[in-house]
């Protein structure tokens, strides 16, 4: 996966919206870059952290 933050750092230097030749190209709001940024992070630090652990009681077993 690339770095978003590089991706949205050049977002900002260019424009918003071009038309060349009769063809308008726009960008995503700024506003949505940078929500899809924050939920890829949190969705790969979620997948780092996750531990395969279960609790459970122990109970001595057998005959008194």
């Amino acid at each position: 996966m690339a770095d978003q933050s590089s991706h949205i750092e050049t977002n900002l230097q260019g424009p918003k919206q071009v038309t060349v030749d009769g063809q308008s190209v726009s960008q995503h709001p700024l506003k949505d870059q940078l929500e899809a940024d924050e939920y890829l992070a949190q969705k790969a630090a979620g997948n780092e952290s996750t531990l395969p652990i279960r609790l459970t009681k122990i109970k001595p077993g057998g005959p008194l």
